[in-house]
């Protein structure tokens, strides 16, 4: 059976700041494989990570430079922008990029293009997918299309908390190579359907031993989980 990725929600998030470099730091300590994060575009068009559009104080991210929101923080640690992240994580994580704010696909899509290609992440040839540093993803699967008008060799994902009854047709109207599927909208049979496509499936978010364990049985390819360390504790290199 082949092992999961691993990918750190947010970060590790049980253990630093939700999308902070610490959380990300964090996640290689722990072993994460991937990491996953939410990005916003300033005024002044810099990618920042953070979940909600709005910092602490209400003041929305869209209205402030990137200098201004340089100067807040999550929980003591400072809001870091897209580079910075893979600065920081190198080629030690892939980086699962979900396109929360407005616009925000052409400037996420502007900072993967600048990282270079790393042996650390291979070539999946059981459904020949090139997995590359970085992708991204988003709800909004129009975001998903702009990506791909924009830099079709990116990786793309669609984000669902559904079971439609044609369980790939979201995948396949932006032609995504991840389905990211909350893990109570999963079974064998969607996971069968997304690998005759030749796509993934990726969880979120995974939380305890037995639902791993089910996931993976199932074929599942990547698991987003808060507990990083339960994860790696399950699946250990041989």
């Amino acid at each position: 059976m082949t092992r999961p990725e691993i990918i750190a929600h947010r970060g590790a998030s049980r253990d630093a700041a939700e999308n902070t470099l610490l959380a990300f730091r964090r996640a290689v300590e722990l072993g994460a494989d991937a990491c996953e994060l939410d990005v916003h575009r300033t005024a002044d068009g810099v990618i920042v990570v953070h979940h909600d559009p709005t910092l602490a104080d209400g003041s929305p991210i869209s209205s402030l430079t990137a200098v201004e929101v340089a100067t807040r923080s999550v929980r003591g640690e400072p809001i870091p922008t897209l580079e910075s992240v893979f600065e920081s994580v190198g080629d030690r994580l892939r980086v699962y990029c979900e396109l929360k704010g407005a616009g925000t696909a052409e400037g996420t899509l502007a900072v993967i293009a600048r990282q270079p290609r790393r042996a650390r992440f291979p070539f999946d040839a059981a459904r020949d997918l090139d997995l590359g540093p970085a992708a991204v993803h988003a709800f909004d699967h129009r975001q998903v299309q702009q990506a791909a008008q924009r830099d079709p060799a990116i990786p793309r994902g669609v984000l669902e908390v559904s079971y439609p009854i044609d369980p790939t047709v979201a995948a396949r109207s932006v032609d995504a190579r991840d389905c990211w599927r909350q893990v109570d909208c999963i079974d064998e049979a969607f996971v069968r359907a997304v690998h005759a496509e030749r796509r993934r499936v990726i969880a979120w978010t995974v939380t305890s031993a037995a639902a791993m364990q089910r996931l993976t049985a199932w074929g599942v390819d990547g698991l987003c989980t808060d507990d990083v360390a339960l994860a790696r504790s399950l699946f250990l290199d041989p």
